[in-house]
């Protein structure tokens, strides 16, 4: 098994177009990467200042791994319909009901992502104006995490929203099939098999 087979999910495939699988990879490896750079850089930073050389510079590169950590994550998540989906509501419906809600569901999500994109490119652009420190960036380097995440919340959920209208969200999951049990013959202490 491929390190893609074990990243990409499988789960609710008919809502997934085959095209964005190498975007969900991709995805989940940058999300491992910033994961592992902040883990990295706080423990680096903890070293640093309990040895009594502090690098300062350290604190904004964790800034910036757990930021869009963060984005990038909850943008993969949709696609995996872990996050940003309210599955409790429409698996307990069946048939008209369910791809209402479901439709409800993930144009309330779409909403969030156009207000992602719209503020969040308004953000950035005002990020010029202010500068982190020690090193002087512009702070809109944090906040252009904030329209990708958007963008990519979207395109998901428009994604979602094309298949499911086209083939219905109502698909139950492959389940394993049930193994077979055969009763085991014991004996008693008084020598009856049971």
């Amino acid at each position: 098994m491929s390190i893609a087979d074990k990243l990409v999910l499988t789960r609710q495939r008919h809502l997934k177009w085959r095209a964005f699988d190498k975007l969900e990879l991709g995805l989940m490896i940058l999300c491992g990467l910033l994961l592992f750079g902040t883990a990295s850089t706080v423990t680096f930073d903890i070293i640093t200042r309990t040895i009594g050389h502090p690098w300062l510079w350290l604190q904004e590169v964790t800034q910036t791994f757990f930021i869009y950590g963060i984005f990038i994550g909850a943008a993969v998540a949709t696609r995996r319909n872990d996050h940003l989906y309210l599955t409790a509501v429409s698996e307990a419906l069946h048939g008209l009901p369910r791809l209402i809600a479901e439709i409800v569901i993930r144009l309330v999500v779409l909403g969030v992502a156009f207000c992602l994109v719209y503020f969040g490119y308004k953000n950035f652009l005002r990020g010029f104006s202010s500068f982190r420190m020690p090193s002087l960036t512009p702070i809109a380097s944090l906040y252009a995490a904030i329209p990708i995440s958007g963008a990519l919340i979207g395109l998901f959920t428009i994604e979602q929203l094309v298949n499911g209208c086209r083939k219905g969200f109502d698909h139950p999951e492959k389940m394993e099939e049930p193994v077979a049990v055969t009763p085991i013959a014991t004996v008693a202490p008084d020598g009856r098999q049971q």
